[in-house]
């Protein structure tokens, strides 16, 4: 197909566009790729050799396959801040739009929750509770009330802290558990077997108890991490209320998260733009 007959795609809306066809067909050659999206061969092999180098998928001669070995690591944080930048956007504007005024909610590490924080600048009265050391500075200063950072040991890589889903009581006193109206929970992968697992065992331990300590639970997972598994199980599927992603969930998928009673939300080019 020719450019003229469809606009020309922005190279990094593009590399999602290709990642998220590698994910969802398993298999690609770089032809169809090109022809696909109306560009030359080189650019394509341009495009999946970055997102073979950022483990999003494998490189085969001639095409991609979708990659389906269990994650162990995990791309440093300043290459995660561009990747799938702009579905991470349509996401968090659609999970701003599930928080209401005056509500907890508590957000755990990676740049998809982080995408969340500048929709919610409409909102009023929020408590925000996080492990995420980028997120006190991105919470927009009109919305929020209190912003806590839980504590813990620091994970330098990813910028987040590691530790218990509670604060220090005073005068030695017993801990301060907390309760959240809404947990916002990114993970490295929502499958079948493993439900929704991450990269970091204790990061996994921490996810689940802040979902424990929520009354509703948004999972947020872009399309590269459905079917896929990451090294540590975080939850079941049934764990989630809600779950946002960037594309349609394959069939088998769909219907494990439909029997677990879990919401699946897509925001689609037109209806992830608004909080």
């Amino acid at each position: 197909m020719t450019d003229t007959q469809r606009p020309p795609r922005l190279p990094a809306r593009r590399k999602d566009e290709l990642a998220a066809a590698v994910i969802r067909t398993g298999e690609v050659t770089v032809s169809d790729l090109a022809e696909q999206f109306g560009v030359s061969v080189d650019t394509v092999r341009r495009d999946l050799d970055e997102l073979a180098a950022d483990g999003v998928i494998k490189r085969t001669h001639g095409g991609a396959v979708r990659n389906t070995l269990p994650s162990r690591t995990e791309t440093p944080i300043p290459d995660r801040m561009h990747l799938h930048g702009a579905a991470k956007r349509r996401m968090g504007a659609l999970a701003a739009s599930l928080i209401e005024d005056g509500q907890t909610i508590v957000i755990n590490g990676g740049t998809t929750t982080l995408a969340v924080l500048p929709h919610l600048a409409g909102r009023r009265n929020l408590t925000v509770v996080t492990n995420n050391l980028l997120a006190p500075v991105e919470v927009p200063m009109q919305c929020a009330r209190d912003v806590y950072l839980l504590g813990g040991n620091v994970r330098v890589g990813s910028q987040v802290t590691v530790g218990p889903v509670e604060f220090p009581g005073t005068d030695g006193g017993r801990s301060h558990r907390i309760q959240a109206d809404v947990a916002l929970i990114s993970v490295g992968g929502v499958a079948p077997e493993m439900g929704y697992s991450t990269s970091n065992l204790h990061e996994a331990r921490m996810m689940l108890e802040m979902m424990r300590a929520a009354r509703r639970v948004v999972v947020l997972a872009d399309s590269s991490k459905l079917g896929r598994s990451s090294f540590a199980q975080v939850a079941e599927l049934e764990a989630a209320d809600v779950l946002v992603t960037s594309e349609p969930v394959a069939e088998r998928l769909g219907e494990l998260l439909a029997a677990a009673q879990v919401t699946v939300l897509v925001a689609g080019e037109t209806n992830g733009n608004g909080s």
